[in-house]
């Protein structure tokens, strides 16, 4: 890509250079980090299920190859084109998901996944970023038409993925999807009594929820309590982040790793602290924080609300998943199985989050708006009219 200069007029050239290449480049190292970490944390517990020690290692680079590959088409479009590609991918993921209360695999007592061959999918994954450009479609819609119900479409929309996902239950997501959903109302400009209103409403849903689902109930009590129930995965967890110490015991010399059941998934984290170090995590922690306060900080100078609140959905969604994994693994929040964002193994998980940077590359992408320029082509009373975009 060095080679583009500024005068290359091709598509790529002009993709190159409007692209957020620092975001891009943050982007391809977590990348980067998914591969090592992988061939560091799955062999271990490949063998444990019986099966090929480098099993998830190839799936996932079949994922993350497949990821980068959604993440450059995906920022090509326009925001018109992005716009058109969540609602599509919204409606198919809402359908998707209520499929999976009829036809979903059953795993610990949640129907989240549907199987296809050589892989299953969890549809939800799909609602965070599809959602997000949708909601900030419907709340921009507000700023520009008049009398158009965008909050109350939205607020149904959302009613109908509360349903969908307590049903199954995944209430991480619901949470999630909850969360991102307050931002963008709060960023819209809702009155602060009514952002109030929605914030207690979490609260009373948690503590619905701490009622409602014993898993819940199970994650939160060992959490406040450390001699109530079963610590095995978060204290394996810490062990080998102490193991690691401040530099890490080296690539491949972690052995604290090979007795976590879920270290190439949930708690790939405390794989790069024992081999990598402190420092390495920290990298990894400013990496997030990096993509994050840089999308923000681009949209102080945007002025369309449809790509001020995607964008913000899009970025929140992204972050809080980044911390609710790494919050979790250092027990700084009751447990919660989701994936650390381009590093924890998950063909769901890598190709949605792929598609949301796609989507935020795409939004933030740089546009030059010239205004209408009328050239003399120098023969009496003909003239050319030419307009960039």
């Amino acid at each position: 890509m060095s080679g583009l200069s500024r005068i290359d007029d091709s598509f790529l050239g002009k993709w190159w250079r409007n692209t957020d290449r620092w975001t891009l480049g943050c982007v391809g190292i977590l990348i980067g980090f998914g591969y090592i970490l992988m061939l560091a944390a799955s062999p271990a517990v490949a063998s444990r299920i019986g099966a090929s020690r480098d099993m998830f290692i190839f799936k996932q680079v079949i994922f993350l190859t497949l990821a980068g590959l959604i993440i450059f088409l995906t920022s090509l479009l326009s925001p018109q084109g992005i716009k058109r590609l969540a609602i599509l991918g919204c409606i198919l993921a809402i359908i998707a998901t209520a499929l999976t209360l009829v036809h979903g695999i059953e795993i610990k007592g949640a129907r989240r996944w549907i199987a296809i061959p050589f892989m299953s999918i969890q549809p939800s994954e799909f609602l965070k970023p599809c959602f997000a450009v949708v909601t900030g479609w419907l709340l921009g819609g507000m700023k520009n038409r008049s009398f158009f119900p965008g909050m109350i479409i939205a607020c149904v929309l959302f009613g109908i993925i509360l349903v969908l996902l307590k049903s199954q239950p995944d209430i991480g997501m619901l949470s999630v999807i909850a969360a991102v959903f307050m931002i963008q109302l709060f960023v819209a400009g809702l009155n602060l009594a009514f952002v109030g209103i929605g914030v207690g409403s979490m609260i009373a849903a948690f503590i619905g929820a701490y009622i409602a689902f014993p898993h819940v109930r199970s994650r939160v009590e060992r959490f406040l309590h450390p001699n109530v129930g079963d610590h095995y995965q978060i204290d394996t967890a810490l062990r080998a982040f102490g193991n690691g110490g401040f530099l890490g015991r080296g690539p491949g010399e972690g052995r604290v790793k090979d007795l976590l059941p879920d270290a190439h998934a949930d708690f790939v984290f405390a794989v790069a602290g024992e081999e990598y170090g402190f420092l390495v995590c920290l990298f990894i922690v400013l990496l997030f924080c990096f993509i994050v306060v840089r999308a923000l900080l681009k949209m102080l100078k945007e002025d369309d609300p449809f790509i001020i609140l995607a964008t913000t959905g899009l970025v929140s969604g992204f972050g809080l998943q980044a911390f609710i994994n790494m919050g979790s693994t250092l027990h700084l929040i009751p447990t919660k199985g989701m994936t650390l964002p381009f590093i924890s193994y998950g063909g769901s998980s890598a190709i949605s989050i792929a598609l949301a940077i796609g989507m935020l590359l795409a939004l933030t992408r740089q546009r030059i708006n010239y205004e209408e320029t009328v050239i003399n082509t120098g023969i009496p009373g003909r003239k050319r009219r030419m307009v960039k975009l």
